[in-house]
């Protein structure tokens, strides 16, 4: 994709003085006038003016329904005018809204698919405001088509063309665009600008303190002065240089070191300090560590005070979910605080306080996320009964619906016995069977019918354990319901490889750590030599440690600039306006036994 667009857009870098200068040749055709009357005037006028004018008052009533968000109405209007009996221009116009169109009802394939036109090749002879146009449909299906760095390459050739507050929209939009793409997306490419804006990408991305990121970006612009991201740079790097004059010195690490919490305690402990002494290791000074025993505390006032004594700036924990609870009513902390845990009530807390967990409930946001971007749009869902299903579920719909998707219907799993009766309500096949014995006892002879599933289903959503979910695919199959895509939390994978344990949950799509995707980084395996259990589901757990001890300087920041986003090995984090930090997970399939990751669609 990324090849044919450059042609498309030096083109129109090259038509610009053509365009301006010159009249649109006879060929070409001219453009819809803007309207000076309402819908219905001007197609009232199209029905007593020739073929060519009438269709180009339905072009503009079609875009003047358009503007005034009256979506429907502009499509029908569209579909009056057959674009084989327009010229170059008009072709044009009229592929550009209904792109635009598509876009608005979520389509973005289609808006590409309309954007595909072979009048395209001409865009370079037209206006530049409809070049602009164009291109910028163009950018915002690739962005909503999950072809991110795609779009980033449009704008970037777009922006030239720009000036003033659209300007300045496009350039905050391609480092939106940039910021967001995996590592392995952010190497150099042949243009210079581009090449340009993801070496600042990575440069944003240094990892290790606030000072160190922005002398990476200091570094960047020193070598990058006529680049148009050093000549304006983005607002959130602009921000660093305040935040990074606040080092941190002392951190208060609260966990428990004895009773039911302390195994969780103790990998969230290593994996903090493996960060720690990796951080050393590279050559910076990272902030002194003291250790509290949350399990002996009388009181957290009393911890405060022992803490301020001591010049602690920052805390991180407690776990155990009561003493969150507990933070989480105060008016104000006299710490900055990071909870290893969530509040029981999803009231505001105190400003201070900070909440960082491996939430289920992320995981149910991520897989909604991504079957939307998968083009998913109808789904149900299996989950376990009781409370942690309850929560997962709810999670799922909220964010599912809020994207727009629809939720048919869901099951809460409980005994095995009964798997497979609830699946085949779920799919409703019980209903094909009524109907087909019906039809035998009308008829009087048997008749051979295979059970139907409800064909309105994308996919499933799915919340189990390794042991459930074994069953529930090969169950799946056996209801007509094999060929249905699964999306599912990363609770169904132990973190080990062997395949013979997977081979009956073929073609699950699951979200998971990059900690266990990626054995490959250095961390993780420097860790797993010395504790080997971290390469397993506990391997969570050191993640989440790690990640502890990178956003301890960057809590300031994710909340001063709430777009920014931190790599870590528990996830992509960002901060949500209640202070708890969310988790965007890579994903993964199962593939005959084995794990194979998939292309990371964040945006």
């Amino acid at each position: 994709m990324i090849a044919c667009l450059r042609p498309l857009s030096a083109l129109c870098l090259a038509g610009l003085l053509v365009a301006c200068a010159s009249p649109p040749s006879s060929t070409l055709g001219e453009l819809p006038r803007t309207p000076e009357a309402s819908i219905e005037q001007l197609l009232q006028q199209a029905g007593d003016s020739p073929s060519e004018e009438a269709n180009l008052l339905r072009l503009s009533a079609a875009d003047l329904a358009y503007r005034q968000k009256k979506f429907g109405r502009a499509a029908s209007i569209l579909d009056l005018v057959k674009l084989d009996d327009l010229k170059p221009a008009q072709q044009v116009y009229a592929s550009t809204l209904a792109a635009e169109l598509a876009l608005a009802r979520d389509m973005p394939k289609a808006a590409l698919k309309a954007l595909a036109h072979p009048s395209l090749a001409r865009l370079a002879e037209l206006p530049v405001e409809q070049q602009v146009r164009t291109q910028l449909a163009r950018a915002a299906a690739l962005q909503e088509d999950g072809q991110t760095l795609a779009a980033a390459q449009e704008r970037i050739f777009i922006a030239p063309l720009l000036h003033d507050q659209a300007a300045a929209n496009n350039h905050a939009t391609i480092w939106t665009l940039v910021a967001s793409l995996p590592d392995e997306q952010l190497q150099a490419a042949g243009d210079s600008d581009l090449a340009g804006w993801l070496a600042l990408a990575r440069a944003a991305k240094t990892t290790g303190t606030l000072q160190q990121q922005q002398a990476a970006i200091d570094d960047w612009r020193a070598r990058h002065p006529g680049h148009p991201a050093a000549l304006s740079l983005p607002e959130s790097l602009s921000k660093l240089q305040e935040l990074s004059s606040q080092p941190l010195t002392e951190i208060a690490l609260l966990l428990p070191q004895e009773g039911q919490l302390a195994a969780v305690a103790r990998a969230l402990r290593d994996g903090f300090l493996a960060a720690h002494y990796q951080a050393q290791q590279a050559g910076q000074k990272p902030p002194n560590i003291q250790f509290y025993d949350s399990s002996r505390l009388r009181s957290m006032d009393e911890f405060y005070q022992q803490a301020q004594a001591a010049g602690v700036q920052l805390v991180i924990g407690p776990l155990e979910k009561p003493l969150v609870t507990q933070l989480g009513a105060r008016e104000q902390l006299p710490i900055t605080t990071l909870a290893l845990n969530y509040s029981e009530t999803s009231q505001e807390g105190p400003a201070q306080l900070f909440q960082f967990g491996l939430a289920a409930e992320d995981e149910a946001r991520e897989a909604a996320r991504r079957a939307w971007a998968d083009g998913m749009r109808r789904a149900v869902a299996l989950v376990p009964r009781g409370e942690w299903g309850d929560r997962v579920l709810a999670a799922f719909r909220q964010s599912w619906q809020a994207a727009g998707g629809s939720l048919i219907a869901a099951e809460h799993v409980d005994q095995p016995v009964e798997l497979a009766r609830q699946i085949a309500e779920l799919f409703q096949l019980r209903q094909s069977e009524a109907r087909a014995k019906k039809l035998q006892n009308t008829l009087g002879v048997a008749v051979a019918a295979q059970p139907a599933r409800r064909q309105d289903v994308d996919f499933i959503f799915l919340a189990a354990t390794p042991q459930q979910a074994q069953q529930i695919k090969p169950t799946l199959a056996f209801q007509y319901a094999g060929d249905v895509p699964v999306y599912a939390t990363s609770h169904l994978f132990t973190g080990n490889h062997d395949p013979a344990q997977y081979l009956d949950m073929n073609g699950i799509r699951f979200c998971e750590t990059p900690w266990l995707l990626d054995s490959n980084d250095p961390l993780r395996q420097q860790v797993a030599s010395q504790w080997p259990q971290a390469g397993g589901s506990l391997g969570r757990l050191y993640a989440m440690g790690v990640d502890a001890y990178r956003l301890a300087p960057r809590l300031n920041q994710l909340k001063a600039l709430p777009d920014t986003r931190l790599d870590g090995l528990s996830g992509s984090l960002s901060l949500n306006p209640a202070q708890r930090i969310e988790r965007q997970l890579p994903w993964a399939e199962f593939r005959d036994g084995r794990v194979q990751r998939l292309p990371d669609t964040f945006n």
